[in-house]
């Protein structure tokens, strides 16, 4: 078999072209997002009330209008229900303050150009034939790594799930044969210490980038509210046990799905070593010390907390059929990284890839009898 033509993408990735592809799977398909997003909403269920003492904490601004963003929003029902908490808690505080009379609400929703927003806003419209509008919306293209609003406009801002993506590969990572090279991997876990000395590197910057834009953008007295990607405190994986490790969808199979097209000669190890997922699990104390390091936010409450990936009831209906399983698996690291695989090897390649993913999934059957945790860090902190 003649291997598949790598598209010019793949020999031309660089760190300044992420933010062109880094988006969740669009549309509403098996693969999307918005039909593999069920972690996502329970780390919301499980965060939202530090987001809700916070709110409650809030100043009371005189505004006529009250002005939320969700920051990183991608697609689906998760950034909705949010929202919906933020305006539903803060009408019920200035009806409990003032009797009546709420301000307005206008709600943003900001991910990259990439991002789906065309799906966003028709599940939107559907969902505001049901439900009796409570805002109004507006969409914003950008990274939440730039200025998105102008100066003291912001008076909450949420970023949920996103903020653990990073804003590019760092460049030390893809400079091969140097000591920072992260040669036979695509990601950190399990990575020489100069790889993830890098992406720390890369994370502390994007992070103050983030925090200095919403400290301008924000009005005093604002609320940020974070739920992110995260690790234990003191844990110098990425994880806190070691069945994550061997399990996260990232790691061990993801590695040797691109084995395997190694091994079948349908691409060479540089194009492999050239492809890094951009994601870093932060600690509390990082993210900590970022807020420090900018100034402008007080933190009120931070927390480590994990999740499961998926219930009891469901791990054992799986055990039965572990091709389900396996699908499901597959679906679920294509929501998340399918957009950013098919730039860089093309269409064809991209579904051998996750062929190759299914396949290593639903014959590995000591998975179904091993949990794998989600790590997260949820912090609030009101801007001073």
């Amino acid at each position: 078999m003649e291997p598949p033509s790598l598209p010019m993408a793949a020999k031309d990735w660089t760190t300044t072209s992420l933010h062109r592809v880094l988006c969740m799977q669009g549309g509403e398909g098996d693969v999307s997002y918005v039909n593999n997003s069920d972690s996502q909403a329970l780390a919301i269920t499980l965060s939202k009330p530090i987001l809700i003492s916070s709110l409650q904490s809030i100043k009371l601004f005189s505004s006529p209008v009250i002005r939320i963003t969700d920051l990183g929003c991608a697609t689906g029902s998760n950034t909705f229900a949010t929202v919906d908490t933020v305006v539903e808690t803060l009408r019920r505080l200035f009806t409990a303050v003032y009797g009546g009379g709420s301000p307005e609400f206008e709600a943003f929703f900001c991910d990259l150009p990439s991002n789906d927003f065309n799906m966003l806003f028709r599940l939107l419209s559907e969902k505001q034939k049901v439900d009796t509008p409570n805002y109004f919306a507006g969409g914003v293209a950008g990274s939440f790594y730039d200025r998105l609003f102008p100066r003291g406009t912001i008076h909450v801002a949420v970023s949920l799930s996103a903020l653990h993506w990073l804003s590019q590969i760092p460049g030390k990572v893809l400079n091969k044969g140097s000591i920072t090279w992260n040669k036979g991997k695509t990601w950190i876990e399990g990575a020489k210490k100069e790889v993830v000395d890098a992406y720390a590197e890369q994370s502390d910057k994007d992070l103050d980038d983030f925090l200095k834009c919403r400290k301008e953008e924000m009005v005093e007295g604002g609320v940020l509210f974070v739920l992110m990607g995260g690790r234990p405190s003191g844990s110098s994986s990425q994880f806190g046990d070691q069945d994550t490790r061997a399990k996260h969808p990232f790691t061990t199979t993801m590695e040797q799905a691109w084995q395997d097209l190694i091994d079948e000669g349908l691409i060479d190890e540089e194009t492999r070593d050239g492809f890094n997922i951009p994601a870093y699990m932060r600690s509390p104390e990082e993210v900590a010390a970022g807020i420090e390091r900018i100034g402008g936010f007080k933190i009120e409450k931070m927390e480590y907390m994990k999740i499961v990936e998926h219930s009891d009831e469901k791990q054992e209906e799986w055990k039965k059929d572990p091709v389900s399983y396996g699908r499901a698996r597959t679906n679920l690291v294509q929501a998340a990284i399918r957009p950013m695989v098919e730039v860089y090897l093309g269409l064809d390649l991209c579904d051998e890839l996750f062929k190759r993913y299914e396949n290593r999934v639903s014959t590995t059957r000591e998975f179904l009898h091993i949990t794998c945790f989600f790590g997260l860090v949820a912090f609030s902190a009101i801007r001073i």
